[in-house]
């Protein structure tokens, strides 16, 4: 029996879809009732789509190669290591440029924030070299892509990096997850499992689920992750419900005896 929270890309068969290699990873059929997670595959020279985000909001994280967003009536160009937000109703394409593989990563929020959620103004194209590092619990670092503030009305779309030695403690968070491990080898201890990850082990994490990733590797463990709805990547908790990270609230909906 396979894991309920870890499947890695290679146990998913591609298909073609749109002028694209898809292997749809995290699914509705996997358990998944707010983000789902795929990958998708563009030969060079090769443009994919026209997609429609429809009623969902979308992020895309860029694994490798070069090409541009062909989205209403522009082509903005991407690089390795960037974030592209779509919009709700939004139809695109994607197009492959140079000589390698363009591989993305894409994260479809299935119930979308509405208007009751205050956004900055869209920034299409992230890149992740450009953005903030902030700090977490046990020397934890991440980096924001997109959330609320860049238009991404329902989430926070970031990059975490885990370091080696001691892990963080066992928490929770308020937040729904989804991961794709970019970099690492480390273990996820979840709910009895001990689940091992590597590059392209994909990730579930449940809101208040308690979990532990622990570097089981030599260097930082790095990881592109979506949580809904959208906040801080430093917003864990301990069992009891206090912050694990200090100058962070206490969980306000924590139970009197401390359990979650």
């Amino acid at each position: 029996m396979g894991s309920r929270f870890v499947v890695h890309r290679d146990e998913i068969a591609g298909r073609p879809a749109d002028g694209a290699t898809e292997r749809p990873i995290l699914t509705e059929d996997f358990g998944c009732a707010f983000l789902t997670e795929s990958v998708r595959s563009l030969d060079p020279g090769t443009t994919a789509g026209p997609y429609e985000s429809g009623g969902h909001e979308e992020v895309l994280f860029v694994l490798a190669g070069t090409g541009a967003l062909l989205v209403g009536g522009q082509e903005i160009e991407f690089g390795p290591e960037s974030g592209i937000q779509i919009a709700l109703g939004e139809t695109y394409q994607l197009r492959a440029d140079g000589s390698v593989t363009v591989e993305l990563v894409g994260v479809r929020v299935l119930h979308p924030a509405g208007d009751e959620v205050p956004a900055g103004l869209r920034r299409v194209i992230s890149r992740l070299d450009e953005q903030d590092l902030g700090h977490a619990t046990a020397g934890r670092e991440y980096r924001i892509l997109a959330g609320p503030e860049t238009g991404f009305r329902s989430g926070t779309h970031f990059v975490g990096y885990i370091p080696t030695g001691a892990p963080a403690p066992v928490h929770y968070h308020r937040y729904d997850e989804v991961i794709y491990v970019l970099e690492g080898e480390g273990v996820l201890h979840i709910e009895g499992e001990h689940n091992p990850l590597r590059a392209g082990s994909c990730i579930l994490l449940p809101a208040r689920v308690l979990h532990q990733i622990e570097n089981t590797g030599d260097v930082p463990i790095r990881e592109v992750a979506v949580f809904v709805p959208g906040g801080s990547p430093a917003a864990a908790f301990l069992p009891d419900g206090t912050s694990a990270y200090a100058g962070q609230a206490d969980d306000p909906d924590r139970p009197s005896d401390g359990t979650t």
